[in-house]
This record gives C-alpha cells, structure tokens and sequence, in this order.
C-alpha cells in the first residue's frame, strides 16, 4: 500500500472527458440536423393553421 497509485481523480477526468465528448456529439448533430428539424416544424406549423 506504501506506493499505491493515487487513482482518485483518474475517475473523474475520464468522466469529464466522456461529457465533453457527448457533448461535441450533441452539437454536431444539431448543427447538422438543426434545419432539417426547422423544416419540418415549419410544415407542421403551416399545415395547423387556418
């Protein structure tokens, strides 16, 4: 136990980087899929209206 590898913030840092990896994921999709969304609730918009 005397030269145990000190792995306590080892844990939280692949945590983080896991976040910011979804993260970058997330927006890339959004940003690829951000109009094709807006286009499709822009028909649903026009449709429901009178």
């Amino acid at each position: 136990m005397l030269f145990a590898p000190k792995e306590k913030g080892q844990g939280l840092v692949e945590y983080a980087l896991i976040l910011v990896l979804v993260a970058i994921v997330v927006i890339a999709a959004l940003m690829i899929l951000g109009p094709v969304i807006g286009n499709v609730f822009s028909t649903v918009n026009s449709s429901l209206t009178f």
